[in-house]
Order: structure tokens, then sequence, then C-alpha cells
């Protein structure tokens, strides 16, 4: 059997990590052995579990091997080993390198140039606006958005790039045949679909606190660089940050209101060293020899498409949500006039209408 696909086999076992594997390895086994009775006889107990020694010894041999094989291919999983051709070369920097990556859709996008762009779950309006649209940006230059398929900024940066009809990259903190959050499912479809989901966790794998982390070591690794949207003091998004800059890899976060506590992690991160960004472009200049022409975003409707009426109000909606009744305040038409008006911006796509009678500009 090939060395790699004993690898895999070996890392379906139930205890066996990072460093078990690194164990066995550094030891002198290989996978492409029938057996590892020898080694595991010397190890077990001192440095391998005795648990861990006998379930290898119970299964372990060419008939599992190829169980396991045929398993993957059955699911249209593609692992990826250290020992593949194909494995990401950015990825073999890292300290600890995934011995394998367990990939659905697309395994040649992670070798991409990828860029990562992460933050909170629970975004303000303003940073969902700024990871959808840095996501797309991002994506048009024909980069690989990579995230963690997290509710908040992580979703977002992704239908970002989708809308841009770009290529982006989830990297689970579970095994990658689990949709984690549940009702992400249409996103992960889509993902899978024109894209790729990955994870170094066996299939099946449920997600549990201290994968996060992991995954998080991933999604740096795999990107030249690391872009934080929104976070609080204590955020997921910083571990990606400081795995960022552990790795020498290039960290960006956007600026927010020092009120705000999502803003708390970004701005400290700028104080930090972290580079300032308030566009696009000033991510693109660190990294002038990977930039390419960005595609043609679809236009806007025209100002001349809208009534005075509509463009007056459109002049008073900015990034930050603003009240109906604050629009009653500041423009001489009744309620009822203004009311069918924005249902017209919001038919042209101009304004988005958010809970409580709040309406926002789209750029």
């Amino acid at each position: 059997m090939e060395e790699r696909d004993g690898l895999i086999a070996l890392h379906q076992f139930r205890g066996i990590g990072w460093r078990t594997l690194h164990t066995l390895l550094e030891a002198g086994w290989s996978p492409a052995e029938g057996s590892a009775s020898d080694i595991l006889e010397r190890l077990e107990g001192e440095r391998i579990p005795k648990g861990t020694a006998e379930r290898i010894r119970a299964k372990w041999g060419p008939s599992f091997v190829r169980k396991v094989k045929e398993e993957l291919k059955r699911r249209r999983i593609t692992a990826v080993t250290v020992f593949d051709p194909e494995y990401p070369e950015y990825l073999k920097e890292i300290a600890q390198p995934p011995w394998v990556l367990y990939i659905k859709g697309d395994p040649s996008l992670l070798s991409e140039v990828c860029f990562a762009v992460v933050g909170t779950r629970k975004p303000t309006h303003y940073g969902k606006r700024v990871a959808r649209r840095i996501g797309a940006e991002i994506a048009s230059r024909g980069w690989v958005v990579v995230s963690g398929m997290a509710a908040g900024i992580d979703t977002e940066a992704h239908r970002g790039a989708l809308e841009a009809e770009g290529r982006t990259v989830a990297v689970l903190g579970s095994g990658v045949d689990v949709v984690y959050p549940k009702h992400l499912r249409a996103l992960y479809a889509e993902l899978v679909h024109k894209g790729a989901v990955c994870s170094e966790m066996p299939p099946g794998t449920a997600p549990r606190p201290g994968l996060f982390p992991q995954r998080n070591r991933i999604i740096a690794g795999l990107s030249v660089g690391t872009l934080v949207v929104e976070a609080a003091e204590r955020s997921g998004a910083l571990i990606t940050a400081d795995f960022s800059m552990e790795q020498g890899r290039e960290v960006f976060a956007i600026p927010g209101p020092i009120t705000s506590e999502k803003s708390v992690g970004t701005n400290r991160l700028i104080q930090q060293g972290a580079k300032c960004v308030t566009g696009v472009e000033d991510i693109l200049e660190e990294f002038p020899s990977l930039v390419r022409t960005p595609a043609s975003p679809a236009k806007p409707a025209e100002p001349s498409d809208l009534s005075p009426e509509e463009r007056r109000l459109l002049s008073l909606l900015e990034d930050e949500p603003v009240h109906m009744d604050e629009l009653v305040e500041r423009i001489s038409l009744p309620a009822g006039q203004i009311h069918r008006h924005l249902v017209s911006l919001l038919l042209k796509k101009r304004i988005r209408q958010l809970p409580g009678s709040r309406y926002v500009k789209l750029s």
C-alpha cells in the first residue's frame, strides 16, 4: 500500500492526532508498512497511550486502508497529505502543518493566492458591509478568500466572494462533512459547488471548542495575509491574527469606533502594528507582484433612474442605519410619500431595510 493511503487511514483512529503521528513517524515507522507492532511495543505507555496502541493493533492493516480509501471516494472527499505534491506550499511553512487535509470542492484553490478575512460572530451592520465588500474586491482580483464559515464576519466574507463570482475556501472546526452552524447549510453547499471546504479533522468529527483554535492556524497558514474586520477584546479572530504574525505573514485590521466593543480588538491590533485598512488598495499595495486586474463590477442603478425625492432621501442615508422617524424629521414630505420612495429605492437596490424601520445606503 502507498505511504499516503496508510497515513490517511491511520488518521481515522480515535486518539490519533498530530503529535501521535509525529511520534510514530519520528520513531521510524512508515505508513506503507503492513504492521506497526514493533514500533508500538517500544512506544506504548510512555509516548503513545495504551488504548491508542491497542486500537491500532486491532484494526490496522491493508484491508482497513482500502476500506478508508473507498469510503472517502464514495463520499467525494479528497484527502491531501504532506507526502503529496498537491499539498499547499504556504501551509508547509507553519510550525505544525496538518498531516492530512480533507477537502470537498476544488482542492487546487488551497494552492492559489489566498487571503484570510475573519472577525466576530456578532458583527455590527458596518462590519457585515465591510466584510462583504472586501471579500468581493479581494475575489475580483483573482485571489481566494479564506475564512472559517462561522456566523457573522466569516459568512459575509464568503458571500462577498461568491457574489463577485470569485473563489473562496472555508476551513472548518469540524469534519469536512459536518455543517456547523447548521443554519448555514445553503452557504456550505454553495462553497462546495463553487469553491471548497476543508478540515484537518477526520470526516464525521463534531465541532468542539478546542478544535477552532486549531482551525484558525490553518486559515492563517494558507494565506499571504489576514484581515480582521471586527473583533471584541477576547475574540477567536485575534487568535487567527496571532497565528498569522507568528508565521511571518501580514496582518491587517479595519478601524472602528472607539465606543464599539466590536472594534476593541481591531483598534488594538492597529496600535500593535497591524496595517490599518480603509480600502482594498491598502491590502493590495503590500503584494504588488500578486495583484491582478479586477473584474468589472456590476453597475448600480444610474442616478438618472431616481426621482428628485429619491435622490434627496438617498443623500440622507449612509453606512449607519437611519430610522424612518428621523427621515420624516429631515425631509418635508408626508410619511406615506417617504415610505413609497423608500420602497422604490429598495426595488432599485440602492438601500437596504433593517429591522425596526431602519435603512442604510448600499454602495
